[in-house]
């Protein structure tokens, strides 16, 4: 990376990470150019969380890439976390090594984490940054062992009040967001995978849920979007499909002990993310094409969005003062892990 900037087009004289949205969008051609951009989001960054099943349905694929560079042309940072559950799994069947998880958590054997970062930094990354670069030359992949972005311990897990060994799974417990804000500030789009260095000198496996929620607070982020395989959080699921299409940080927490496996991770990772500093988390079907778009432009977007307890009076500046805003973020209890692990539609909540 240098210090120059990234350059688009012949004889393109703006450095890319400070065009404004207009010139962004007139580049983009005349359906973007014609778009209407909301001002309070130009210069913000959205973490987005992409899983589930539009990583592996190849339409659902492209038009995930097509939104991240729209969010680009709009004159947003977007930064990309993505899972892998599905794909990791794939892989250890073909090796013929077991596929085990305990408490909703993919039991890591030092086996199994070779496989998992063969998987997420060398197929499925590379796949994203592909789909993403066939636009431009935006993305740039990475893993959060790189520059010591993400620092994890390993994390315990409980069935029915026992502890149980998980493996190497890790809990971020610290990010350095260095490297990611260069690359922003460079007109990127950091593409990254959930692997974290260890203080122990291991290598772990993090849920891409948390390590989305940790990097959004790190980075001071405005959104963080979850792509999922649900329409949302069900208000009484199995007996409802009915979706809460809006709630604050404490009505989350108390739903928190009554959630299935599978959506504890990401309903927690937005809890953590709002009551740390970002501005709203959302959960949305990534079934549905374009549904980043639509979650992150509309105020009434599908799926269900997270707010804090009392909105801040004044976020500007917001997104140069959070250096150390992640210091409480992982303070949030696990008691809840052990809880209502019935089955829940959604993908393998960690890779």
């Amino acid at each position: 990376m240098t210090g120059t900037g990234t350059r688009t087009g012949a004889g393109a004289g703006t450095l890319v990470g400070h065009r404004r949205a207009d010139e962004r969008a007139a580049a983009a051609g005349p359906a973007a150019a014609d778009r209407p951009w909301p001002e309070e989001l130009q210069g913000r960054t959205v973490v987005v969380k992409f899983g589930g099943n539009a990583m592996v349905d190849p339409s659902l694929h492209r038009t995930f890439a097509q939104d991240v560079v729209e969010l680009w042309h709009a004159g947003l940072r977007p930064v990309v976390v993505h899972g892998g559950g599905p794909q990791i799994s794939a892989m250890l069947d073909r090796l013929d090594l077991e596929v085990r998880f305990e408490a909703g958590l993919r039991v890591t054997t030092p086996e199994t984490m070779d496989v998992v970062r063969m998987v997420l930094t060398g197929q499925v990354q590379r796949e994203l940054v592909g789909a993403l670069n066939a636009h431009g030359p935006f993305a740039v992949g990475m893993s959060g062992e790189d520059a010591h972005t993400m620092t994890a311990v390993r994390r315990p897990a409980w069935v029915d009040g026992r502890p149980v060994d998980i493996g190497l799974v890790g809990e971020v417990v610290d990010v350095d967001p260095g490297t990611v804000r260069t690359l922003l500030e460079q007109g990127r789009i950091p593409v990254i995978s959930p692997i974290a260095r260890g203080v122990d000198g291991e290598v772990y496996n993090v849920n891409a849920d948390l390590a989305a929620s940790a990097l959004a607070v790190a980075l001071g982020a405005e959104r963080l979007v979850v792509l999922t395989d649900v329409e949302g959080l069900y208000a009484d699921w199995p007996r409802s499909t009915e979706v809460i299409e809006r709630l604050t940080a404490r009505e989350l927490d108390a739903l928190l002990p009554g959630l299935a496996s599978g959506m504890l991770p990401k309903m927690e990772g937005c809890l953590r993310a709002v009551r740390a500093g970002v501005g709203r988390a959302q959960v949305i079907d990534g079934r549905v094409p374009h549904a980043l778009l639509g979650g992150v432009f509309t105020e009434s977007g599908a799926g269900t969005t997270v707010l804090p307890d009392e909105e801040p009076a004044d976020r500007s500046g917001h997104e140069n003062n959070n250096e150390h805003e992640n210091e409480n973020e992982n303070k949030h209890s696990h008691e809840h892990e052990n809880k209502h692990e019935y089955e829940h539609r959604t993908e393998e909540h960690t890779a």
